[in-house]
């Protein structure tokens, strides 16, 4: 062997070596990498899941924005996705989940501590892709302490509306169209129509019909206060105190979730709710169901320190955690609520979401593609009725349903969407 071999042959090695030496840096690197997540919750929301997070001692990076379904999409087609996302449309997970893109959660949580409708439905062989780790009641109604409306149906003058949504406009109106199906009809119908089961043609259906033309029959009180809806922001303008609490044409009732507080900030302890069944176009005083809506954790990666945080985060420790702060619910049963005598409003809240029935938000649990005609179907009837023409229910509905039957004859029976959308107690 000639010393110009042994050379190159030592500088092979050497190469070789440091190659190695690069992969087992690049590799303990990615250990060390931060868990990435990406959720909806932004400003003191944000602040909030940030300093709970802290406490778990995982590095992490995380990322709210009200485009998340834009954002997310765009980072898995680029082949980045978060390791975690944390979103309310069940019907998107469980079409990245029928793309074998979420990993399964089984044995990162105990079950038995979630109830209806929150917990997974199936037996428990089964792979569970979601966990509910932040629960918010809707159903109800806020208004300013001290001046608790009568229990009857309220003028559209007395109602701060806003449809206006940096990722999904529309969507509050979609929570007052299924509030009128579920006290008008009951857990059962709403359920049916929620998952579009049977042969049954729901969004033609007499229930969802009856529901919306008593929408649009408020909307029509105040044309002007309809073009107004449609173009402001649910949460006000920026920087102020919510709709409930900006002086906005003297509105007094604002038909939105718990998570309201968040934006009424320094306002939120003048605030106060009362269950919306009674203030609803030609509603009477039965409470039939509260719809609830939770924010759900799912995992795009298999990375030991993204478990561990879904892991913690679910955990009845840190849902208890998580739940002490301000303006935050748990879906976690084994969590113990707000005292009476301690924030009364939160009490309210973790109250009513603890009894039954509940049931999910309908449109959280429908395939993107029809959650999106149903949006585009709320929107097309407050511009029609603000510009004086028909709203064109039947029309409206017809193009609803087309989307619906399309997207039931492309799902056929595999669908990883919840089974179950309300609970019975």
């Amino acid at each position: 062997m000639t010393r110009r071999f042994k050379m190159l042959v030592f500088a092979m090695v050497i190469l070789l070596l440091t190659a190695f030496g690069m992969v087992a840096v690049w590799a303990q690197h990615d250990d060390e990498e931060p868990v990435t997540i990406l959720g909806t919750w932004t400003a003191k929301q944000a602040e909030q899941f940030e300093t709970l997070l802290d406490g778990f001692g995982i590095p992490f990076r995380y990322q709210g924005t009200a485009a998340q379904r834009d954002v997310l999409l765009s980072k898995v087609q680029s082949g980045e996705p978060p390791d975690i996302v944390i979103m309310p449309g069940l019907g998107e997970l469980a079409e990245y989940a029928e793309q074998d893109l979420l990993k399964p959660l089984n044995r990162l949580y105990e079950p038995q501590e979630y109830g209806a409708p929150w917990k997974p439905t199936g037996s428990p062989a089964e792979p569970v892709y979601w966990v509910p780790v932040k629960a918010d009641l809707k159903s109800i109604v806020w208004y300013r302490q001290g001046h608790q409306p009568a229990h009857k149906p309220a003028p559209l003058k007395s109602w701060c509306i806003g449809m206006g949504d940096d990722g999904a406009s529309g969507w509050p109106g979609t929570d007052w169209i299924e509030d009128l199906v579920l006290q008008r009809s009951g857990p059962d119908v709403y359920e049916k129509w929620a998952l579009g089961t049977g042969e049954m043609k729901w969004w033609r259906s007499n229930p969802v019909h009856t529901a919306w033309e008593a929408w649009a029959d408020l909307l029509r009180q105040d044309k002007e206060a309809a073009e107004d809806a449609l173009l402001t922001d649910h949460r006000g303008a920026p920087d102020d105190n919510g709709l409930l609490f900006d002086g906005r044409d003297g509105c007094t009732l604002e038909h939105q979730g718990s998570f309201a507080l968040s934006f009424y900030r320094n306002h939120a302890k003048h605030a106060d709710l009362m269950d919306s069944a009674p203030l609803l176009p030609g509603g009477g005083s039965r409470v039939r169901a509260h719809e609830v809506t939770g924010d759900f954790a799912a995992l795009f990666s298999a990375r030991p320190q993204a478990r561990e945080l879904i892991r913690r985060l679910a955990s009845k420790e840190g849902q208890q955690k998580w739940a002490d702060l301000p303006d935050v619910f748990s879906a976690n049963r084994e969590v113990k609520p707000e005292k009476p005598q301690g924030d009364a409003v939160k009490h309210k809240v973790a109250q009513r979401l603890r009894e039954g029935p509940r049931c999910l938000d309908a449109s959280d649990v429908m395939a993107p593609a029809v959650r999106g005609a149903f949006y585009e179907a709320v929107l097309l009837t407050i511009a029609r009725v603000a510009s004086n023409q028909d709203p064109d229910l039947d029309g409206v509905l017809h193009d609803v349903q087309r989307m619906q039957d399309a997207q039931s004859a492309q799902d056929g029976d595999n669908r990883a969407a919840p089974k179950t959308v309300c609970s019975t107690r």
